[in-house]
Formats: structure tokens, C-alpha cells, sequence
């Protein structure tokens, strides 16, 4: 390619002339329902060990009684009730055996006759002349002569202990109606009338494809500057959730010609589902291809959400083709709002009930104008009782903010904020209200990982999240957490953590992690140097990229100690992890950082140490008796998982 052309492409995709008309929420869903045709798919009939999950087509009327015939509900004897009156146990009456024991499946070959009884069994049928049971507990029996009697100390009523024909279910009762979910419970009633078939709706099947010169699938080696394709995975699943089949297309590269005749293959579907090339972005195609449907095609190309605002809506024929953002909050988010409700319609399901709490949010939160912001959140119960609505602020990228919300807010258009303590109506994800045993809040560390993940083999629910150790400070004085997870330095003095606790939070020792420069290996202007040496010097050659840490983390207070006032090149960067520090090192997009000593191993950097970092927990002090607080001090004493500590190369101190 020329020097020209490459200025032409650049161009053409600065320009990013493609995008959009942007619409509201509700306008975008009301087009969208206008032109589709959401009635069942019609129906097929299944065998019975493959119909939990399906939902019915068709009422179902039962062809038989059950119990199909009048049965004993007890061990005993069947008896002429009349023939018990008076019973006592000072009084029995004595009643002649007939030489038959029914057990259960055993039809009945002889009357009970006046002053007669015959032995019954749980379940077995009730004989000719019989109108009630007479408990075995009741009854005492013994020979006299040739004859069997039983003696009877308690009377009984017609109809004790029988269960009648058809008491539970009667021939031509309608025993579930058509959309009735079949769970296990109704599988065993079909089963009881007889049903080794069943009608039910069938499942819509559903056609995914994701898009992208980026996309790899999982089990592929992964290449610079691609991702793994995780929303096919995701959406496949979720189809299966909401009763549909799942029809998965692979992945198209942005080639017209390759992803033209994987449209129409999807378009054999009863809806079809494309991830990603929806953007304004250069080779962002998916939107070229569905632009040529008809009958509407598009209705909707931009919608003023976020995460989603690239959302393309379009109909064919009555059904949904829908090009889903490619990063996956935006996915997952799109779908669930304007996708799974019409899968649900299709595979003869009601709407989804919807369930919302009061929380409040414990930080502010940033919005844009103009556009509804959704913000994934995780639930925490207070010091008062009431619930706080921690943010999951990791971005519309984010594969984890879906699986560990527990719901969404929703920001106002015309709001530029959200304030610290605010009231909002969280929307739930899924219905399992039950709290954690534990809640840790704080900076996030992979020895914090194997601490919980002890607990969590023991039986406890752990609920972490990750805000840093500011935030997990702040969660613990608003008595927001059971345990927060800190590494803060005291820039006056130097020391971690406890200059930073009040009378109402205790300190529990954790773990030091050797913290240090990280840079890549065969670097000059770092190798064989100190950590200050090497800081000092990078902090002046403005050709060498710092990548700093988020403000308020330990890790930032230690970089402004050892740069001073020098504010080299990059300094204003804002990775919130260890990780990310390394990733940007190694990828070249930076040259250092300061990093943990255990993430430049896992990365191949090399390292300079600078500073034992202290890795502590603070308790308030009204949660340190709970039982999920003191398994967690158990799992930080036990000897394995210190050795697990140690072994990912943390230093674990003597316990106080």
C-alpha cells in the first residue's frame, strides 16, 4: 500500500462517516417491537426424559384417575369401618383374617365380609367390601384354632387411611396449561398420568456470529492486539437460559465477502445475532451487510445508553437481527434489555419479573449528558441495615462486571453526576438475594485470592470488591465490610495502614509484598542500577514513559516518594493495577512503573526492589466476632495458606 493510500484510508476512517441517528431507550425498543412477529415458533413433541426446561404447547388433560384405584396410605388392615365401633383398648374387637395379603400391585381376590379383615399393604388396593384401614399400630393378631383374628383397639371412620380413586388427579382434568414451564416437579405429574410424550413450544434458534479481525477463539493461541471471543460464549449460554437453541456461526473477519453469506446462513433463523461492527469505528462492517435488509431492515442504528450506544436494531420478515456492541458489558447489557425479552415471547415464555431494592451509593459517580447511563453494581448491607450500591466501574470491555453484579442503576440523561449518599433503585440481575457470609472490600491481591478461596472450599460465600485500599478504608468506617484489604503508607512517616485507623477499626497483619521498578529486561537505562538510581535518572529522560498508578493507591504515595517534585513523562496515567502496570511494560506502551515483585515474575520483567509493602486487613471492631470473621483470621493462620502465601512470593510475618 502507497503512502497515499495509507493517508486515504486514515482519512476515510478519521471521518467515521457511517454513524448514526441516535435515539432514546424507549423510542429505539417501541420501533423495534413495532414490525416483529413475536408469537411461538409453533410446536414438537418431545420425549418425556427430554422435556424439563420446554415449555408446554398445548394444555394437558389427563386420560387417567390417579390413584387409579382406592388405595390404603398405611401398613394395616382393611376392614368394614362399622365393624369397629366401640373398639377400645380395653375393649378390642376382634375381626377374621382372610387369606390374602394384598401388597401393593396385588389385585384383590376376596370380599371383606361383615366381621372380616385382610392384611393391606402401603399402596395396595383396597378390596371388595372394605371402606377403611385400620392402622397396624392399632391391631394386635393371633391364632384361636384354625382361625387367623385380629384384634382392633381403635375404631375407624369410612374412608380412614384410603387414599379414593382419583382423588389427586381426575380423568379429564386439565392438569397444566399451554406455557406452563416444565420444571421437575411437573415432569413427575406427566408422568404420573401416564405421558411418555409431550407437546411442547419449540425452541427459536438463534444465530450468532461475532465479527472482528480481532476476535480469537477460545483455545487459540492468542496474538498481539487480539482478544478472545467471549460474548459467543456468553450469548450462547444466555439463549439456552431464556429457552431458545443457540446456532453458532463462528467468527468473520471484516472481509464483506466473508461475513455476507454468514448473514444470510443466519437469517435462516428465527433471529440471528451479530457481535460487534456496529461502531463508528474503521472496519467496522456488520451495519453495511444488515443496512441492506428490507422490510423495515434498521430501525434503529444508535441509542443514548452507556454502556450501548451503538446498539443496530433491525427487522426482516418479522424477525429480530440485532448487531450487539462488541465489548462485552455493552453486549450483555444490550441484550438483556432489548433482545432477551423478544426471546422470551418466542420461546412461549411470560416477561421476566423485575425486581428492584433502595440502596444508596457510597462514592459519587460521574455520568455523560444526554445519554441514560446504566452502572453495574454490587450490594452491601451497612452499619444501619440499609444497602449500599458499590459501582462496578471496569468499563464497557469488561467480560466479569455482569457475572459480579448483583444489579444496575440508572443515571439520568440530563445528570452530570451522581453524589456520594444519594438514594437510587437498584434493578436486580437474577433473584438470589441471600448476602455473603463475608464481605472484603479493598485492594485487590492474588494472596487475597487464596485466602478466600479457602473459605469458599469450606462453605462460606465470599463477595470481594475490588476499590482500592482508599475505598475499602472508607467501606470500613461507614461499616460497609467485614474485613478491608489496605496497603497504605503514610507519606510523613512510613508507615503502612496504621497511621490511617480510628477507634472503631483494629488492624490484623496480612502479608508484605516486595514492591519495586519494573521494566523490561535488557534495558539499559535500569539493569544493574537501584530502584532511586533508576527512577531518578528515568524520571529526567523525557523519552522513557512512566505508566503511574490511580490516586489513593498505596502504590502511588510509594512512586511520589521516590520521584519527589519530578513528574516525568507519564506520570498523569492512571493504570489501577498491578497488572496493568505490567501489561503496558511489556507491551512497550510504557518503559517502567512500580509493581509487585510476583507480577513481574508472572509478566518476565525485570525488577528493582524499592519497599516491603504491608498488606493488612482492618476489622471494625463491632464485626470481629462474627463467624465468617473469625474463619477468615482462621484461614490467615493456617498453615497451608501461609505456605500458599509464601510460595506466590509474599513474605507472611509472625502473627501478633
Amino acid at each position: 500500500m502507497s503512502n497515499q493510500d495509507i493517508r486515504r484510508f486514515v482519512a476515510q476512517a478519521a471521518r467515521q462517516e457511517q454513524f448514526l441517528e441516535v435515539v432514546g431507550r424507549d423510542e429505539a425498543e417501541a420501533r423495534f417491537r413495532r414490525h416483529l412477529d413475536l408469537t411461538p415458533k409453533g410446536a414438537e413433541t418431545v420425549p418425556l426424559g427430554a422435556a424439563l426446561g420446554r415449555v408446554l404447547a398445548a394444555d394437558v388433560v389427563a386420560a387417567v384417575d390417579v390413584p387409579g384405584f382406592d388405595r390404603s396410605s398405611v401398613d394395616g388392615f382393611a376392614v368394614r369401618a362399622a365393624d369397629t365401633l366401640g373398639a377400645g383398648e380395653d375393649t378390642p374387637v376382634v375381626l377374621r383374617l382372610n387369606e390374602e395379603v394384598l401388597s401393593a400391585g396385588r389385585v384383590p381376590a376376596l370380599t371383606v365380609a361383615p366381621g372380616t379383615a385382610t392384611v393391606l399393604a402401603t399402596g395396595g388396593m383396597l378390596p371388595r367390601g372394605a371402606d377403611a384401614v385400620v392402622m397396624v399400630e392399632h391391631t394386635e393378631s393371633h391364632e384361636e384354632g384354625d382361625a387367623l383374628l385380629v384384634e382392633i383397639r381403635k375404631p375407624v371412620v369410612p374412608g380412614a387411611f384410603v387414599a379414593a380413586a382419583g382423588s389427586d388427579i381426575g380423568r379429564g382434568e386439565t392438569v397444566m396449561r399451554r406455557g406452563q414451564l416444565l420444571t421437575s416437579r411437573e415432569i413427575g405429574v406427566l408422568a404420573a398420568i401416564g405421558r411418555a410424550e409431550v407437546s411442547v413450544v419449540r425452541r427459536p434458534r438463534v444465530a450468532i456470529l461475532s465479527t472482528g479481525d480481532e476476535i480469537a477463539a477460545p483455545g487459540e493461541p492468542i496474538r498481539p492486539g487480539a482478544v478472545y471471543d467471549s460474548n459467543a460464549a456468553i450469548l450462547a449460554a444466555a439463549v439456552e437460559e431464556l429457552g431458545g437453541e443457540p446456532v453458532r456461526l463462528g467468527i468473520a473477519r471484516d472481509d464483506e465477502a466473508e461475513l455476507a453469506p454468514l448473514v444470510e446462513q443466519g437469517l435462516s433463523c428465527d433471529a440471528l445475532l451479530l457481535s460487534g461492527g456496529t461502531s463508528k469505528g474503521a472496519g467496522d462492517l456488520s451495519y453495511r451487510i444488515v443496512s441492506r435488509l428490507t422490510d423495515p431492515g434498521i430501525v434503529a442504528h444508535g441509542v443514548a445508553l452507556k454502556p450501548g450506544k451503538p446498539l443496530c436494531l433491525a427487522v426482516t420478515k418479522g424477525k429480530p437481527v440485532v448487531i450487539l456492541p462488541g465489548f462485552p458489558t455493552s453486549a450483555m447489557f444490550t441484550f438483556h434489555e432489548f433482545v432477551a425479552p423478544v426471546l422470551r415471547a418466542l420461546a412461549g415464555l411470560p416477561p421476566a419479573a423485575k425486581e428492584s431494592v433502595d440502596a444508596t451509593v457510597p462514592m459519587r459517580l460521574g455520568s455523560e449528558r444526554g445519554r441514560t447511563e446504566y452502572v453495574m453494581v454490587s450490594l452491601v448491607r451497612g452499619a444501619d441495615g440499609g444497602l449500599a450500591a458499590y459501582p462496578l466501574s471496569k468499563g464497557s470491555g469488561a467480560v466479569t462486571a455482569f457475572s459480579a453484579a448483583d444489579g444496575f442503576i440508572a443515571i439520568d440523561p440530563q445528570a452530570e453526576a451522581v453524589e456520594a449518599g444519594t438514594p437510587v433503585s437498584v434493578q436486580r440481575i437474577g433473584r438470589d438475594t441471600r448476602p455473603a457470609d463475608l464481605i472484603v472490600v479493598g485492594s485487590h491481591c492474588v494472596g487475597l485470592d487464596a485466602i478466600t478461596g479457602q473459605l469458599v472450599g469450606e462453605g462460606l460465600t465470599v463477595k470481594a470488591l475490588n476499590v482500592g485500599s482508599m475505598g475499602g478504608l472508607a467501606a470500613a468506617r461507614r461499616g460497609e465490610c467485614d474485613v478491608a484489604a489496605i496497603h497504605l503508607m503514610d507519606p510523613k512517616s512510613g508507615e503502612y495502614n496504621r497511621p490511617f485507623l480510628t477507634p472503631a477499626l483494629g488492624l490484623v497483619l496480612g502479608y508484605r509484598r516486595l514492591q519495586g521498578i519494573v521494566f523490561r529486561k535488557g534495558d539499559v537505562r535500569f539493569e544493574g542500577k537501584t530502584a532511586e538510581e533508576a527512577g531518578l535518572a528515568a524520571a529526567q529522560d523525557p523519552d522513557c514513559i512512566l505508566v503511574n498508578r490511580n490516586a489513593g493507591s498505596g502504590t502511588r504515595i510509594l512512586t511520589d516518594r521516590l520521584l519527589g517534585a519530578a513528574r516525568p513523562t507519564g506520570y498523569w496515567s492512571q493504570a489501577k493495577s498491578h497488572n496493568a502496570v505490567a501489561v503496558a511494560v511489556a507491551q512497550g506502551r510504557a518503559d517502567w512503573g512500580v509493581a509487585i515483585e510476583s507480577v513481574a515474575t508472572l509478566y518476565g520483567l525485570g525488577f528493582l526492589p524499592l519497599q516491603a509493602e504491608h498488606y493488612d486487613f482492618v476489622i471494625p471492631n463491632d464485626r470481629r466476632e462474627r463467624p465468617a470473621v473469625r474463619r477468615f483470621l482462621a484461614a490467615l493462620a493456617d498453615p497451608a495458606v501461609r505456605e500458599k502465601l509464601t510460595a506466590l512470593g509474599f513474605t507472611v510475618p509472625e502473627a501478633e
